[in-house]
Parts: C-alpha cells; sequence; structure tokens
C-alpha cells in the first residue's frame, strides 16, 4: 500500500498521481506517444522512473486519458494561457449621451459623431434624453429626436432597448451590429 505524501490533493487545476481516482488510465508518455491503457499504479510508477508525474488531461473520456508531465510546468502554462486569454478580451461597456428634447442641429451632430465612435468600438450606448419644466408635457419631441438618432445608425447599430420614460428621462439603448 502506497503512503501519501503530505502536500495536500490539488483543489484546482488537474488530479495527479494518487489523488487520480481510477483504476485504469489511457496513458501518453512525454514524448507524446500513446502506451495504451494500463493500471493506474503501474503508470505512476513510470512516471516516476522518469521523473515526471501522472497528470489526469482528460478525466471524462473512457478511460480517463493521463500523459507523464511536470505537474508545476504543466500548472503555470495553462495558468499562462488563462491570463493572455483574458487579457486579449474585449469586455463591453455601456456609454452614456445625455440630449435634450430642443437640441440645436449642430449639438445634435456633434453628440452623434461620439454615438457613431462609442459603437465603433464596439460598445453599448446609452442615449438619454432629460426632460426639465414643462418640457416633461411634450414627451413626443424627445421620443421624435430618439427616432431620429435609431434611423441615422441603423446600418451599424441595433435598438437593444426601445425609448421608455424613467421619472424625468427617457432612455434608448444601442448595440453594435
Amino acid at each position: 500500500m502506497m503512503r501519501r505524501p503530505n502536500q495536500a490533493p490539488p483543489m484546482n487545476g488537474p488530479r495527479f498521481n494518487e489523488w487520480i481516482q481510477s483504476q485504469k488510465v489511457r496513458v501518453i508518455d512525454h514524448e507524446g506517444e500513446n502506451l495504451g491503457v494500463m493500471y493506474t499504479r503501474e503508470a505512476m510508477e513510470q512516471a516516476r522512473e522518469l521523473g515526471l508525474d501522472l497528470v489526469e488531461v482528460s478525466p471524462n473520456a473512457d478511460p480517463p486519458v493521463a500523459k507523464f508531465l511536470d505537474v508545476g510546468k504543466f500548472k503555470y502554462e495553462a495558468q499562462k494561457k488563462a491570463n493572455l486569454a483574458r487579457k486579449s478580451q474585449k469586455t463591453q461597456e455601456i456609454k452614456e449621451i445625455k440630449m435634450r428634447p430642443n437640441i440645436d442641429d449642430h449639438d445634435y451632430d456633434t453628440k452623434m459623431k461620439k454615438v457613431a465612435e462609442f459603437i465603433e468600438e464596439g460598445d453599448k450606448v446609452k442615449v438619454t434624453m432629460r426632460f426639465r419644466g414643462r418640457e416633461l408635457s411634450h414627451g413626443q419631441l424627445g421620443m421624435a429626436v430618439l427616432q431620429r438618432v435609431a434611423e441615422q445608425v441603423q446600418d451599424i447599430a441595433k435598438v437593444e432597448a426601445y425609448p421608455r420614460m424613467e421619472g424625468r428621462q427617457m432612455l434608448m439603448v444601442l448595440a453594435p451590429k
């Protein structure tokens, strides 16, 4: 009977050596050659002779696939790969553009340039129409401006949330196509 070493079982990452639970495994050696199906103990002994660990790389296969590897190096490479994937991932932000119902044409054009720029970068855009005082009783003016925005960006964006009132403001969300 083999004693377990004093180190804790692997909580994250693949199972290796004594923590492999199946009786038999399909073994791949350190050069990538398939050695076939063998008992886990026998495979661990062969790995130890080479100064490596038996690492379970595909636990869901029948029988599980195990490789002769250095566990520390294997975990380090996996962590580097995960960090690289996380670094190259683009997070989508929600940018906000605020307008008023009686916005002037030049101001409107400036805001629309920013909306187009945000959408080109892959971000969502929340267009907020703010009403003050008596403007609140003329909601159709704000709705007209938001519909104009939607028509102007329809070739580069789609309306994710149609205009709706929330208190004293009307909101619309645009997402890149």
